[in-house]
C-alpha cells in the first residue's frame, strides 16, 4: 500500500493522539503549516477530520472491543492504528483488507511502533471477523464525569442519556438565509426542513460550497439554536448594534441584514479575516474592530449589545467530539472571570434602557444562568427583559427560572436536535426595575 493510499489515515492517527494525549482541541490543531493535514489534498483533508472525529465519537465503544483483544493498550501510534481500523471496518463498513492493511502499514512507519505491525494485524482481523457482533450492542458514549455532574446536578439524571444519544447521532447542517422572505423558495431548492424558529436543516452531509445560494451570498451555515440570540432583540433595523466576540459572523451578518448599524469586535486578527471574508460572500456591511472587548471604549453607546462569550463550548459536542477529552481536567475558572468582566464591558458600552443579550453555547450553568444571577447582583438597574418565545418559534417550557433561554442538544429529537446554549435579553437602566 503506497503512502498516498494512507495519507488521510495517517493523518487522522495523529489527530486522534493530539486530541488524547496531548490534550489538543482539532481545531487549533488543523490550523497552520505544520497541521497533520496541511501537506493533504482538499478530499483527503476531509476524509482525515471525518475518520478522526468518527473515532472519537465512538471511543468507549471502539475500545471496549479492542480490550477484548487487547491484555494492555499498546504504544499511542498502534493504538490510534487500530482505534480508526475498528472504526472503519465496523462504523463505515470499510472492507476489511485495506483498513487492516493501512493499520499495518502505519505501523510499520513508526520508528516506536514498528515492531508491533504483527500484533496490529492479528488485533485487526480479530475485530473484522467478531467485531460486527460486538458492535450491535454499543450505546451511546457516556459524557465524562466532569461534564455529567453538573448537567445531573442542573438538569437531572434522566437528562443524560438523551445528550449523549445526541452527541453520538452528530449534528445536522442549519442555514440562516439573509432574507427570511425566500424560506420557501430555499425549502425547495434545497430540499431543506423549515425549522420552528426558521432556520433551515440541510439533508444529509452536502458540500456546502456547491449549494444553490452560497456563491450568491443568500445564505450562511449556522446552528439552529446559534441564530436565536440575534433574534431575541427585535427590529434592529436602523439601530446601532455592538456584536462582541463576533467572529465568525454569523450573528454580525444576522443583524447586518436586518437592517441594523453594527460593529463587530474582536480580539483576533485572523478571526476577523474570517468575518470579513464572510460578509464580502453574503454582500453585507459591517465595522469591523480588533479589539479586545473589555477595553474596547466608543465614541457613543449602543442602542443593543449582542455578547456571545468565549466559553468551554460544551453545547457543541455534537460537531465537535474531541471537547470532552482535549477540556478534561481543564482549570476554566479564569473563563468564568472574562464572561464576568465581557458583561461588565457590555453593560459599559451600552444606551440607558438599552439592550444586552448574552450567551454562550455551554451545558454549564456556571456560564449561563450563574453569570446572569452574578450581573444582577453586580448592576441594581439590570433585569432580564421579557422574549415572546412563541413568536421566535422556542418552546415556552425552555425558559429557566430566571428568564432566560437553555436550550440543549436533546431538545427536538425528531429533527435532529441542536447545539447546547444558554442565552438572555437583559435590559440596562432606570426603566430595568
Amino acid at each position: 500500500m503506497s503512502s498516498k493510499a494512507i495519507a488521510a489515515r495517517l493523518a487522522a492517527t495523529q489527530i486522534l493522539h493530539g486530541v488524547l494525549f496531548d490534550k489538543r482541541l482539532m481545531a487549533e490543531m488543523l490550523s497552520g503549516s505544520k497541521s497533520p493535514i496541511a501537506r493533504l489534498s482538499p478530499a483527503d483533508r476531509a476524509r482525515a477530520q471525518s475518520m478522526a472525529t468518527g473515532v472519537l465519537r465512538h471511543l468507549e465503544g471502539i475500545d471496549a472491543i479492542l480490550n477484548v483483544y487487547l491484555e494492555r493498550p499498546p504504544q499511542p501510534r498502534a493504538m490510534q492504528a487500530l482505534r480508526l481500523a475498528t472504526y472503519e471496518m465496523l462504523a463505515e463498513q470499510t472492507a476489511a483488507h485495506g483498513a487492516v492493511n493501512a493499520a499495518v502499514e502505519i505501523v510499520r512507519g513508526s520508528a516506536k511502533a514498528g515492531h508491533l505491525a504483527g500484533l496490529v494485524n492479528a488485533v485487526a482481523r480479530k475485530v473484522a471477523d467478531e467485531g460486527p457482533a460486538l458492535w450491535q450492542d454499543q450505546k451511546p458514549q457516556k459524557l465524562p464525569s466532569w461534564l455529567a455532574r453538573p448537567i445531573t446536578k442542573n438538569f437531572g439524571k434522566e437528562v443524560l442519556t438523551p445528550i449523549e444519544a445526541a452527541h453520538q447521532a452528530g449534528a445536522a447542517i442549519d442555514l440562516t438565509l439573509k432574507d427570511q422572505g425566500r424560506s420557501d423558495e430555499f425549502v425547495e431548492r434545497l430540499n431543506a426542513t423549515l425549522l420552528p424558529t426558521g432556520s433551515l436543516r440541510l439533508p444529509g452531509r452536502p458540500q456546502v460550497s456547491a449549494l444553490p445560494g452560497f456563491v450568491e451570498g443568500d445564505w450562511w451555515v449556522q446552528d439552529a439554536a446559534a441564530a436565536l440570540p440575534a433574534r431575541m432583540l427585535g427590529d434592529v433595523d436602523g439601530k446601532n448594534v455592538l456584536d462582541l466576540c463576533a467572529a465568525p459572523g454569523g450573528k454580525t451578518m444576522q443583524m447586518a441584514s436586518s437592517g441594523a448599524w453594527v460593529s463587530a469586535v474582536d480580539i483576533s486578527d485572523a478571526r476577523l479575516d474570517r468575518l470579513r471574508e464572510n460578509l464580502e460572500r453574503v454582500g453585507l456591511r459591517a465595522h469591523l474592530i480588533d479589539e479586545d472587548a473589555t477595553r474596547f471604549e466608543p465614541d457613543e453607546p449602543f442602542d443593543a449589545v449582542l455578547l456571545d462569550a468565549p466559553c468551554s463550548a460544551t453545547g457543541t459536542i455534537r460537531r465537535h467530539p474531541d471537547l470532552p477529552f482535549a477540556k478534561a481536567g481543564v482549570d476554566m475558572s479564569g473563563l468564568f472571570d472574562l464572561q464576568a468582566r465581557l458583561i461588565d464591558a457590555a453593560l459599559s458600552q451600552l444606551k440607558p434602557d438599552g439592550y444586552l443579550v448574552y450567551c454562550t453555547c455551554s451545558l454549564l450553568p456556571r456560564e449561563g444562568e450563574r453569570q446572569v444571577a452574578d450581573a444582577l447582583a453586580r448592576h441594581e438597574n439590570l433585569r432580564v427583559a421579557p422574549v415572546d418565545w412563541v413568536t421566535l418559534g422556542v418552546d415556552p417550557t425552555w425558559q429557566t427560572a430566571d428568564g432566560g433561554l437553555r436550550l440543549r442538544p436533546d431538545y427536538w429529537p425528531d429533527l435532529g436536535g441542536m447545539d447546547g446554549f444558554y442565552m438572555a435579553l437583559l435590559q440596562n437602566g432606570e426603566k430595568a426595575r
